[in-house]
């Protein structure tokens, strides 16, 4: 049997594809318009219905729901959020902690709407467990374990080379650390099960609807326009196939593969009882999960960028290249050998949003009615969910509903981010930089130094990750 490439993702070539929905009809009004039928714009339906049923929400979606990267991730909900550290630098440390603890909080809130909507995701609470395989990697890991508790979870644990095997027997692994802030799902069964609930609510979905472009109170369509006070823009890594955002945001390509079920003799092998996400503290880093039908589904970078952010309008997008799926393929034996016979059944691609600063962003401009969130830079799955709540407070706040809250008061609203470089030095500049983490992670793979490579230090420093 063959690898299966593209068809969207593993996670819909197992659940099926969904029923589709009426693309708009014609011109019409609402309160909201929703531009991205995934996390995010779900979520904020969602969450914008619950809190003022009366609302008319329009949701459009250039293909079906969950076609981008809510049906094409690793199933990772854990509280990772892109660019707390920056928001310390310009807020102060006790704002990104507020931040981080409303992260933290997101996993829990995520579980608990599903079972409140009778969602089954395959979601189990296992934590997340990231490891050190080489003495570089130790140390990094060292102070990225010491900066999360930093930042107030003190609920995290730190592991040496036989507590890490403990819980998942990596070949080589000298050390790990856990949090129990994060969970496995299966992405495409929660995406569908929140657009359900979504309609449910009363809220309309209008699917194969591209919108063209955004303006103040306008969403335009080939179908038609939806005129709204609050148009929210809501696509993440198809940002810049949208009017006037090609440099908005950068459409990163990820990749993942997952192998054959395993049989229980190999499970048995390589442990991972508690289920939990397992990544790695590479410059070119990996994540991967235990599925519910008991494969391993692992993913990470293959070919970053595509020229003039074409990734995520490109015919082959969801396909992987070869050479890419052989290097995933080499991950998962260098973790574990003993799976170096076991068959790749599928392997997919998908894009994810990259702001210039790499820093995620919730905004609501209360002088045109328009808001955006993402940027997630790759842990989207559970920060949509705190960006969905938080606009739905701006929402509520701007038009009078509500006061400041909380959210609306953490440090990553309405922060202002500059657009990438034009072409080629996009192109030029996204290479190298993987190129360096590539060559910075052989480098310390082979070597003894319990110092981080100086050129992947340099590639951090000049790309502003």
């Amino acid at each position: 049997m063959s690898t299966v490439n593209g068809g969207i993702s593993f996670w819909y070539a197992q659940d099926g594809a969904p029923d589709p929905r009426e693309p708009l009809p014609g011109d019409t009004t609402a309160d909201v318009c929703i531009v991205g039928g995934g996390y995010t714009g779900l979520w904020t339906a969602y969450y914008l219905k619950k809190a003022v049923p009366f609302l008319n929400i329009t949701v459009l979606e250039a293909k079906f729901c969950g076609y981008g990267a809510s049906g094409r991730n690793g199933g990772w909900l854990y509280n990772g959020i892109a660019g707390r550290d920056r928001y310390a630098k310009l807020h102060g440390h006790e704002a990104a902690v507020r931040l981080q603890q409303a992260m933290n909080a997101t996993v829990g809130e995520v579980l608990d709407v599903c079972e409140t909507e009778k969602i089954e995701a395959d979601q189990h609470r296992g934590g997340v467990l990231e490891v050190a395989l080489s003495p570089a990697q130790l140390a990094r890991l060292k102070e990225f374990h010491a900066a999360e508790i930093a930042f107030g979870e003190t609920d995290r644990a730190l592991y040496g080379a036989r507590e890490t095997a403990d819980r998942i027997r990596v070949t080589g692994a000298v050390g790990s650390s856990w949090t129990p802030h994060g969970a496995r799902l299966h992405p495409v069964k929660l995406v569908k099960g929140l657009a359900a609930a979504v309609e449910a609510l009363g809220v309309t979905i209008h699917e194969s609807t591209p919108v063209t472009e955004i303006r103040p109170k306008h969403a335009v369509t080939p179908y038609g326009i939806v005129r709204a006070p609050y148009v929210l823009r809501c696509t993440e890594g198809f940002t810049a196939s949208l009017a006037g955002q090609r440099r908005t945001w950068l459409p990163m390509n990820s990749s993942m593969i997952a192998t054959e079920p395993l049989t229980d003799a190999q499970w048995e092998s390589i442990g991972w009882d508690g289920r939990e996400t397992l990544g790695d503290m590479a410059h070119a880093y990996m994540y991967a999960q235990r599925t519910a039908d008991g494969r391993i589904a692992l993913g990470g970078r293959g070919v970053p960028y595509r020229f003039g952010s074409k990734a995520a309008t490109a015919m082959d997008a969801d396909r992987t290249q070869p050479q890419t799926i052989e290097a995933l393929r080499d991950i998962l034996v260098r973790f574990f050998p003993q799976l170096a016979g076991v068959r790749v059944d599928h392997a997919w691609s998908g894009v994810l949003g990259v702001p210039r600063d790499w820093c995620a962003t919730v905004t609501l401009d209360r002088s045109t009615g328009l808001g955006w969130a993402g940027g997630y830079v790759g842990s989207g799955v559970a920060t949509a969910n705190l960006a969905a709540r938080t606009l739905r407070d701006l929402i509520q706040q701007d038009s009078g509903q509500s006061g400041p809250t909380d959210l609306t008061a953490l440090p990553w609203v309405n922060h202002k981010v500059r657009k990438w470089e034009p072409e080629p030095l996009r192109w030029l500049g996204v290479q190298t930089m993987y190129a360096a983490f590539r060559g910075a992670d052989r480098r310390e793979a082979t070597g003894h130094a319990a110092t981080t490579d100086r050129v992947a230090v340099l590639a951090n420093r000049l790309s502003g990750r």
